[in-house]
């Protein structure tokens, strides 16, 4: 994982772009690229499809590598994501990084209609049939990594051992501590962080608020939070010591500083959400600009 940890790296972006126009979105990632970060990771929710949408924003980048943080491997036959990765990573040269995931059970069940079961035990069947699969077009030169989107100990042991690494969400520098632990020194650990940009506490902690609003009721992210010693009543109530360890937020240097623990704690790659203050689903553009990588 050497060539990747140097092809993005130590600071990328995660973001929607589904509230832009596409071109909007084009110059989104070309301005990201101009800042320096290494990759933009796109999650898949209920809009674009992400591996269309990078097909096209690759074509205003030239070095940026396109990461799906995370695509949802109930949408899609393993041999489909495996065509779909394979595709474009030849197609842009390398510049793709596969993030898969299990999503959440009202999601798949409730919106989708699809049998949402055994997490372990699908993805871990899933990866299986990914690397069964046939793929008859040109191989790409540098085939894309998959990264499992992995918060307990047992996923984390899944991506150590059927995957290429892991790209943990909603975490802090103590859970990407015993990620590394898990994965050992060789996997690719790709984790992400949330920012407000603001010195107000009153106001970055509402946003912290906001953008936890659809997050706090989902069990995955909900049983990691207890796993790292945070009580029930902390995440339902939004205790601030919980909204400080799950979102940063204060100056640049203070940004940075929580940015360096994950790194301390062995992530390779630091994807940072920036959360406008008082929008906390909308990308804060100047934050990209203060706090990109040096």
């Amino acid at each position: 994982m050497t060539d990747w940890r140097e092809r993005i790296g130590r600071l990328g972006v995660w973001a929607h772009t589904d509230g832009m126009a596409v071109a909007d979105a084009a110059a989104f990632a070309a301005r990201v690229e101009a800042l320096g970060y290494g990759a933009l990771w796109l999650p898949e929710t209920m809009g674009r499809d992400p591996f269309a949408h990078i097909a096209h924003l690759a074509g205003s980048t030239e070095l940026l590598v396109f990461a799906t943080g995370i695509a949802n491997i109930h949408h899609r036959h393993p041999g489909a994501m495996v065509q779909a990765a394979n595709a474009l990573a030849e197609q842009t040269a390398g510049r793709f990084i596969l993030g898969v995931g299990v999503s959440h059970q009202p999601f798949v069940a409730g919106v989708r209609k699809l049998t949402y079961d055994k997490p372990l035990a699908t993805m871990r069947a899933y990866l299986e049939a990914m690397e069964a699969a046939p793929y008859m077009a040109p191989a790409p030169e540098l085939p894309a990594p998959r990264l499992v989107a992995a918060l307990g100990p047992k996923m984390l042991e899944l991506a150590a051992t059927q995957a290429d690494g892991a790209h943990p969400y909603w975490t802090t520098p103590e859970h990407t501590a015993t990620a590394r632990s898990i994965l050992g020194p060789d996997k690719l650990l790709c984790v992400e962080q949330k920012v407000v940009l603001s010195t107000d506490a009153d106001e970055a902690r509402a946003t912290a608020v906001g953008a936890l609003s659809v997050y706090v009721g989902l069990p995955n992210y909900r049983n990691s939070w207890l796993r790292l010693g945070f009580t029930e009543e902390e995440i339902t109530s939004s205790a601030p010591r919980f909204l400080n360890a799950v979102v940063a937020w204060g100056t640049a240097d203070a940004i940075h500083a929580r940015v360096q623990e994950h790194l301390d704690a062995g992530a390779d790659h630091v994807c940072i959400q920036p959360l406008t203050p008082g929008h906390a689903f909308r990308i804060d553009q100047s934050a990209l600009e203060a706090l990109q990588p040096n």
